[in-house]
């Protein structure tokens, strides 16, 4: 986002950022605008992403697990999900 806002300040056009979300619970509760009794548990510091989408500057999209790319720099995973991700963003492992 501060990224989108340095480049409108600018002049340039930036549509809305793409996030790539794995939960289909959190894309369903960040595009419904009421509050249920069922949210009110979670902290208001996660309603930002939630804010963010109701002001059309990010839109949510799912991606099943297996194809979170993310998992790269958040999970220990083994060589061959290792290898199928990195090949996803066009990287490979050096032959050792």
């Amino acid at each position: 986002l501060w990224m989108q806002t340095q480049l409108r300040d600018y002049g340039y056009s930036v549509k809305k950022i793409p996030i790539l979300c794995d939960s289909k619970t959190a894309i369903a509760i960040s595009a419904n605008p009421v509050q249920h009794s069922k949210t009110k548990h979670i902290d208001i510091r996660y309603h930002f992403l939630k804010h963010q989408v109701e002001e059309g500057n990010v839109e949510l999209y799912f991606v099943k697990s297996e194809f979170q790319l993310a998992d790269l720099f958040t999970k220990a995973l083994d060589e061959k999900r290792s290898n199928f991700l990195l090949g996803k963003i066009g990287m490979s492992c050096p032959e050792s």
